[in-house]
């Protein structure tokens, strides 16, 4: 641009001789030209145009726009665009976000959004000679959130909807093969729909991170979008928590430790108007299950407690021993030994009808907008699948109490400590590290390709478990001859794709390359790496929808883990 700037005949406009411009204006020049943002000139009563490289997709097919009149380069829009210019050059800087305009820069009317500015720019007497218009293009973000926020409505509506005929489908059968059925529900779209997400977050997440390193205004730009996906991606996660079909990871649990280590969090969750009281039981038996999932269950009953009281009142998690005989037993639960956790408040209570109907998804008592009515769901779909189950009393006017069983654990392994927080290595990847993305759908497979490129992998890819096969017999060659090959480090694979899955994928490739890293991804797996609720040993499991961070730190965990 800087060429175009010198050999532009300037005698013609009214700036004339650029060895005669004055400092002002030379000195703003410079910077803007300087600048990665885009940005333009904007100088002196007939509002000349200068403007830098990064301006100029931003114009589009519009005429030179060089040396023209501001006014003139932006006439369609003028009188949008015009009186926010009066007020720079009155002395008032202004800052707009995702202004909507209608612009004519590729032969036909379009609708583009922006985020801007307009600084005036002032001599050395004080006076405003001129403007400097940085503006950001967040027309893709903008339609980004709106696609999302439609989507979330379409697919909520859905699922409601669906679930609602379901379950009156099935009024007359019993409460557990009422649950089932919703269940499978659950499962069979959550995979399209995590597919979708997937696209939505990680290229946003690339957007965010790449315009943070100039304007740091740009990252409220795409939140919404962000905020809308994540919560789509959580209505999925409770789905298939419901539906019993979420990884789960267990380990050896002391409870005692569990619940007390949660202290500071359900004291910052709850509220300084919710006591809280801790009644645990000696010798408490240890449990197997997925410390993630049960912490999750565990705030979701406390959050559930806290609703219940909105005047304050008293949250009291007990644990104790439970041995169920054969007189006890029931469809739910069989004769054993369990550990429970109960979670008890002092609340407003439930009627029977509303105890009757606590566990089903989409049921809740809460206002709009304060709830999904998928947390009970969630809890009631993490236990059957832990081998428990969860049940609920309640009395209008005194409390509620949701007690979770889980089975005793038998065996010699000791319970894990409480995980602490400590600073993570970095996640840092590097070019010897070379990564193999196998995934059928074109724009998650290209999303993730340049997240993993951004991270500083050596990343190649493939849309099918063929493909992938041919690379990796083939090699990868980074270099000149036969010493520039190298093997891939990881298989990033999908699980659920035509002709050969992820998972005949991965077997295939440790055939060849018994030292291959592996890492499965997956919306929805079914029975692949997934058998009796629990993960298979050995196995990476990323879930979809994830973001750039997620993606870093489980990527980095595989390749660092020892074997």
């Amino acid at each position: 641009m800087g060429e175009r700037l010198r050999a532009h005949d300037w005698s013609v406009t009214p700036l004339g001789d650029p060895r005669h411009w004055p400092p002002s204006l030379r000195t703003t020049v410079s910077i803007v030209m300087n600048s990665r943002i885009p940005s333009a000139v904007v100088w002196g009563p007939s509002l000349v145009t200068i403007y830098n490289d990064a301006f100029r997709p931003i114009l589009g097919s519009k005429p030179e726009a060089l040396g023209r009149s501001f006014r003139e380069v932006w006439a369609e829009v003028w009188h949008l665009i015009g009186p926010i210019a009066e007020r720079a050059f009155a002395g008032e800087a202004t800052f707009i976000e995702d202004f909507p305009l209608v612009i004519n820069r590729h032969g036909m009317p379009e609708p583009v959004w922006f985020t801007f500015c307009y600084s005036p720019v002032r001599d050395e007497t004080g006076a405003v000679v001129g403007m400097i218009d940085t503006v950001i293009e967040t027309t893709e973000s903008v339609r980004a959130r709106n696609a999302v926020a439609a989507m979330n409505a379409h697919l909520e509506a859905e699922v409601a909807h669906r679930t609602r005929d379901l379950v009156a489908a099935q009024a007359a059968l019993r409460q557990s093969q009422k649950m089932e059925a919703i269940g499978q529900l659950a499962g069979g779209i959550a995979h399209d729909f995590n597919n979708m997400l997937a696209v939505v977050i990680s290229g946003l997440n690339l957007l965010q991170r790449r315009l943070a390193r100039g304007d740091t205004n740009v990252g409220v730009y795409i939140e919404g979008a962000m905020d809308g996906a994540t919560r789509a991606a959580t209505l999925t996660q409770r789905l298939l928590a419901f539906s019993r079909q979420q990884p789960l990871a267990p380990e050896v649990i002391d409870a005692n430790r569990l619940v007390r280590g949660m202290t500071d969090l359900l004291t910052r969750t709850l509220g300084e108007t919710i006591a809280i009281d801790f009644v645990t039981a000696d010798g408490l038996w240890t449990i197997h299950a997925d410390r993630n999932q049960l912490e999750n269950v565990l705030l979701n009953m406390a959050v559930n407690a806290r609703d219940a009281m909105p005047d304050g009142g008293r949250l009291t998690i007990e644990t104790a021993n439970l041995e169920v005989d054969a007189a006890s037993a029931d469809e739910m639960m069989a004769p054993g030994p369990y550990v429970t956790i109960a979670v008890t408040d002092t609340g407003t209570g439930m009627p029977p009808e509303v105890v009757a109907r606590a566990f089903e998804p989409f049921f809740t008592t809460k206002s709009v907008g304060k709830g999904t009515g998928l947390g009970l769901s969630q809890a009631f779909g993490f236990a059957r699948q832990s081998g428990g189950h969860i049940r609920v009393t309640s009395e209008v006017g005194v409390g509620s109490t949701f007690r979770l069983c889980l089975p005793r654990f038998h065996g010699n392994a000791e319970p894990a400590a409480t995980p602490s927080p400590s600073l993570a290595a970095t996640l840092a990847g590097r070019p010897q590290e070379i990564v193999l993305v196998v995934e059928d759908e074109d724009r998650v497979r290209a999303f993730t390709v340049e997240a993993l490129r951004e991270l500083g992998y050596t990343v190649i890819h493939a849309a099918d478990g063929a493909e992938a096969l041919r690379i990796i017999d083939g090699g990868v060659f980074v270099g000149d001859g036969p010493a520039g090959r190298q093997d891939v480090t990881l298989l990033l694979t999908d699980i659920v794709m035509p002709g050969m899955t992820g998972r005949q994928l991965a077997d295939a490739a440790l055939e060849r390359l018994p030292d291959l890293k592996v890492l499965y991804t997956t919306g929805y797996s079914g029975d692949a790496v997934i058998h009796n609720g629990v993960l298979d040993p050995g196995t990476n499991l990323l879930a979809k929808p994830f973001g750039i961070d997620h993606l870093a730190e489980t990527v980095r965990g595989v390749l660092d883990a020892p074997g």
